[in-house]
Formats: C-alpha cells, structure tokens, sequence
C-alpha cells in the first residue's frame, strides 16, 4: 500500500514543477519583447544558457544520499545499486553517525532502517525532519507492519520499503529526485533571468504599481531639479533617489544624503549649509555643509517633514536661488544642486496645520513620486524573496539556493507593516540562521513562527479540515492579488484542485 507512494509522491512533485516552469514562462510572455518570448520549455532554456537539460546534465548539482543501516552487508548492496553519475552516496552502519552525516553533507534523500540499536528509525526520521523539513526520508524494514507504515508516513517519511529493497524501485526513487533536482536547477536559471530582468537601480519588481513608478523615474530623471518622494518607512525612497541621481546628467557628480529628522534644531542650519570658523561656541575650524557637498550632483533631504519652521524658510531660499551662506559669513555661494526630498508624512496635512510651509512644498514637489507599500505590490513578493535570499547567501557564503514552499506561505500571509525593510530583514535573519539549501519556516524570526503557530492553532479548534483547507487558500489567493495561476504554484496543487477547494466552476476569469 505504502510502497508505491514515494513514486507517486515524485510524479506530484514533477507535476508542481512543471506548473512553476509555465507560470515562468507566462511572466516571461508578459514582461520580454516580442521576438524574445520563448514558446517552449526548450526555447526558454536555450533562451538563458546553459540550454536543454542534457548539454547543461554536467552542471547539474550532485544527488546526495545518506544510507543508514547496522546491517552492512544491505548497507553495501543498497550503495552499490545507488551508484552512478551525479548521486553521491554516503552509507553509516551507526545511526548517530549517521545523523551527524546528515547533518553535514545536507543529502536530498535519506534511507535508514527502521530497526537498529541505540536508536531507531522513527527517533531518527523525527530528527532529520526536525533538522531539515525538505530531506525525503526512507524507511525500510524486514518485517512489514502496516501500523509502523502509517506511523512513518504520518511523521514525514516519503516512502515505506521492505528488506530486501527492490532494486527496480529504489532506481526509479533515485531517478524520480535527479530528475526534480534538474528541473530545479532549470527554474533556479529561470528565476535569476527573470530577477535580471525586473532589476532596476537596485528597485526590483514587476507589477503595475512598481512598473509605473519606475516608469516616472526614467521620465523625470533627465529633467528634474527638485522631486518629492512620499510612501511609508522601509518602502525604498532612498533607492528612489538614487535611481533619480544615476539616470540623471549629473550621475558622475556626489549623490550626499541627509537625514532631517536627525538634525538637532539649532544645528541644522550648520548641517545644511556649513560654517566658519568662531561661528559660534565650539566651530572651531571651517565646514562645509549638505548642500556644498553636492554640488554638481544631487541632495537627498530624508525625511524633509521633519525640518524646523526656520530652517525651512532656509531650504527655500536655496531652492528659489541656487545660492547658500554659511554660518557665521557674508559671502554667499552658488550652488548646483538637484534636490530629491523624501518624506513618509503627509506635508498637505501639515501645512494645513501649520507645521510645514505651504510655498516650501510646491518648489519641492514640482514631480511627485510616491511608492507602493508591499501590500500594494504583493506580486513582487517572489522576486523580493529571490533578490534577498541571493544577496545575503553571497554575503554569508553560504549555499542557499532558494526557499520552501511552507515559507513562501507565511511570508505571503504577513501583513509587511515594516515592508521592503522588514521583508529585508526577516531573511536576513533567515539566511543567517539556514542550515540547509532552502530558507524555512525554522530560520524566521521568532515573531513569525509563533504567530504562524497559533494561527494554526486557532483554526484547528474551530474548523474542519476542509475549512482550514479552504480558508488557507482564500488567503494566499488575496494575497497574490487574485492570481490563481501563482496561488496554485505555490500551495504545491493544480488549478483543476484549487478551482474544487474554493468551490469555483468559473475557469474562463483566470489570470
């Protein structure tokens, strides 16, 4: 009964990659030019090099597979039937040696007898699960016993096999896991090209939100000499800036960015403009200030909401003039400066209560930009998570090469209050932490997995299993934006089952 089920198991992962290969392919329709759309599987390959699955066979990371079992003889015969080109096998006759291997070597599949001393297959199937939720678990046993299955099965065992192994069977596991870990490699390929792809001056995205504001970007760049940008705190103003500045013809010039909210008041004015020497008690030498620094290039004032009534009065005059004076002297300076102000305040409300100058906001805000909050742009989530997880597994050194799929679910049930800084954040944090080739749930900060733990625990008190079911996929669908193709994706399921959990017989609205 349980013996067939590591072979289905493969054809339903093989089914999920498949899935996840077209909905690439339909990004790659929507977002590449014309005569770039790839129209197979194939073409998309050959599109991004390494090509088809058999030139790019040698580049294919290696199977890795750890063989525990005390009694050596099997051990030998199961390592000697596993044997050949990009399947690195690793056999232990002691279990505890065994785990420490497991532990080490981070193998893709792990077959352990169920019956060995000191400890046994099941503490050992819940120790690897435990280390790495992603490690296919094989049980094999000489004698059979349905309830052990069961049990097996219910504790994260892929399969269930008796001593002697059939070797036919076993082949097709270890060929079933080569073939999913090619077709990894190829989305891995595929999600980097597309990442490429929606890169823009460190801004990543590609949906409508982001794809306007970079729109706005590129179009004022060239042009602008003051731009407001607004959006809530961690949403990438000073990538928007800095976007601002590179694409502007005084790139080669000082970008200098300025932090108004930490600018003590009676200070600010040196801040900005600088100072001279016995301008006041404790000027004890010349300095140059914000505005001096940038000239021939661009200002970030950070932030700007925060700056006093009089040093606003300032910013004007330099804004009208393009002419500073430093503290304490005669002489005014000229001054070329492109000047970009960020704020996450709403400066409309401000000045109608008198907080922040009227005339001040309308020289600022001659092109506004305001950027999307990452509920807003939930279907960059993906991208995000991909950009993040390769930039911090660089900076660790470390060989993480992508995410699970119970992760990608709980980031996308997150509401993201701290958004693009938060999300930042977490996986840094989760990179730091991983142990193994996929970020999961047990390298978040701890804030996420306990609310992922009594999320779950409050739904399983008052619901039944179709009601969790069903009420998990309304949340991953709104959180994908209605997206049934990337909601399917990622819940590991076909568009024929979700259609049958939310109860839809209206296939022809699908995105």
């Amino acid at each position: 009964m349980f013996e067939g089920g590591g072979l289905r198991a493969g054809k339903e992962r093989g089914k999920v990659v498949n899935h996840r290969l077209a909905s690439l392919r339909n990004l790659c329709h929507e977002f590449f030019q014309p005569r770039q759309v790839p129209e197979s599987f194939g073409d998309m390959a050959e599109l991004m090099q390494p090509a088809p699955a058999e030139k790019a066979h040698g580049s294919t990371p290696a199977l890795r597979i750890v063989v525990i079992d005390d009694d050596t003889q099997h051990l030998k015969f199961v390592a000697t039937l596993l044997a050949q080109d990009n399947v690195v096998v690793f056999t232990s006759d002691d279990p505890r040696a065994g785990l420490d291997l497991v532990r080490t070597k981070h193998p893709q599949l792990v077959i352990a007898d169920l019956i060995m001393p000191e400890m046994g297959g099941m503490e050992l199937l819940e120790r690897i699960i435990d280390f790495d939720p992603a490690t296919e678990v094989i049980l094999l046993t000489g004698h059979y016993s349905s309830q052990s299955a069961v049990e097996a099965i219910q504790k994260g065992a892929c399969d269930y096999l008796t001593k002697p192994v059939q070797a036919q069977k076993l082949q097709e596991r270890v060929e079933s896991l080569l073939l999913e870990l090619r077709n990894r490699q190829h989305c891995l390929e595929l999600e980097n090209a597309l990442l490429d792809k929606y890169k823009f001056a460190s801004m990543v995205g590609h949906s409508a939100p982001m794809l306007e504001t970079i729109r706005r970007i590129r179009r004022v760049a060239q042009h602008f000499r003051t731009v407001l940008i607004t959006g809530e705190t961690g949403t990438g103003k000073e990538l928007a800036a800095r976007a601002l500045h590179d694409l502007s013809p005084v790139a080669a010039g000082p970008f200098v960015a300025c932090n108004c909210s930490a600018l003590v008041e009676t200070l600010a004015e040196s801040e900005l403009f600088g100072h001279v020497k016995g301008a006041f008690t404790g000027a004890v030498q010349d300095r140059v200030g914000v505005f001096e620094a940038a000239d021939g290039g661009t200002v970030l004032l950070d932030e700007v909401g925060e700056l006093s009534p009089a040093a606003q009065a300032k910013l004007l005059r330099v804004l009208q003039n393009q002419e500073i004076q430093r503290v304490g002297s005669p002489a005014v300076r000229r001054v070329d400066v492109r000047v970009v102000a960020a704020t996450h305040r709403d400066l409309r409300l401000m000045i109608k209560e008198l907080r922040f100058r009227e005339d001040l906001f309308y020289r600022l805000s001659m092109v506004h930009i305001k950027l999307p909050n990452l509920l807003e742009r939930k279907e960059d989530l993906r991208l995000l998570q991909q950009y993040f997880i390769k930039r911090f597994a660089e900076q660790y050194g470390k060989n993480i090469r992508g995410i699970t799929r119970r992760a990608q679910a709980v980031l996308s049930r997150h509401s993201w209050p701290g958004n693009i800084r938060e999300l930042e954040n977490v996986l840094g944090h989760a990179c730091m932490m991983a142990d193994s080739e996929a970020v999961d749930i047990v390298d978040f900060p701890e804030y996420l997995r306990s609310r992922e733990v009594s999320e779950t625990v409050a739904e399983t008190a008052v619901a039944t299993l179709h009601d969790v079911e069903k009420s998990h996929t309304q949340r991953v669908l709104e959180s994908l934006g209605g997206n049934k193709v990337l909601a399917a994706e990622l819940l590991g399921i076909s568009r024929a089952k979700l259609y049958r959990i939310l109860d839809d017989s209206d296939v022809a609205d699908e995105p």
